[in-house]
C-alpha cells in the first residue's frame, strides 16, 4: 500500500501542482516523489518513493539501498537496482538505472515502505566489494548508521565466494579498525 505522505506526479496532483506545493513550502523532493515539508524523512518514505521503478521484482541495491537506510543524505543520480524474484525480466533499459540480472537472495532482502532492499549487511557487502572511491565512501558512512552490520559483513564475506572478496574485505576491515580506534579514543577521554 502507498503512503498517503508521499506524492508522485500525475497521481493525485500534476507535476506542475507539485511544483507549485514545494515553491509555496508544503512539499520537499524525496527521491522521485515528494512529501510533506514538515513530515520526518524516513527509511520507508525514502524506499517507498522508489515505488513506481522497483515494483514487485526488483530491490534497490548498492548506493541505493544506503540512501534508503540512512547512509547518505541523497539519493544516487543512478539507482542500482537487481531482480528480486525468480524469473527473468525484460527491462527497457533506463538511463537512471544499473540493472543487475542475478536474483538476490531472499534473506538478504527487507521489505521497507511497501518495497524490497537489500539489507544494511549485504549493502555494506555490495558497497565494499565495488571498487570505486564512491561506494567505499558510501560504506563507510553507512556503517556509522548501521554500526552491528561490520562485523556481520565480514564475517559473510570470508566465508563466501563472491567476486572482488579480497577487495571487499579490506575496505570492511578498514572501516572496522577506525570505528574501533574511535571507540578507544572516546574510551580514553571519558575514563
Amino acid at each position: 500500500m502507498a503512503s498517503p505522505f508521499l506524492y508522485f506526479a500525475d497521481d493525485r496532483l500534476s507535476r506542475a501542482e507539485l511544483t507549485a506545493a514545494c515553491l509555496d513550502g508544503h512539499l520537499v523532493e524525496l527521491g522521485d516523489a515528494y512529501m510533506p515539508a514538515d513530515a520526518v524523512e524516513t527509511a520507508a518514505l525514502r524506499a517507498g518513493a522508489l515505488a513506481p521503478l522497483l515494483g514487485e521484482t526488483l530491490a534497490a541495491t548498492h548506493l541505493t539501498a544506503a540512501w534508503i537506510h540512512g547512509g547518505l543524505p541523497h539519493p544516487p543520480a543512478r539507482h542500482t537496482v537487481q531482480r528480486a524474484v525468480e524469473r527473468r525480466l525484460h527491462l527497457v533499459p533506463d538511463r537512471h538505472v544499473v540493472y543487475r540480472d542475478p536474483s538476490v537472495q531472499p534473506e538478504d532482502v527487507d521489505l521497507i515502505g511497501g518495497v524490497r532492499v537489500t539489507t544494511p549487511v549485504r549493502t555494506l557487502i555490495d558497497l565494499a566489494r565495488t571498487t570505486d572511491a564512491v561506494h567505499a565512501r558510501a560504506a563507510c558512512q553507512l556503517a556509522r548508521v548501521h554500526a552491528a552490520a561490520v562485523a556481520r559483513a565480514i564475517a559473510r564475506l570470508e566465508h563466501g565466494r563472491l567476486p572482488h572478496k579480497n577487495a571487499g574485505l579490506r575496505v570492511l576491515r578498514s572501516i572496522a579498525a577506525e570505528r574501533a580506534e574511535d571507540q578507544d579514543d572516546v574510551t580514553r577521554y571519558t575514563s
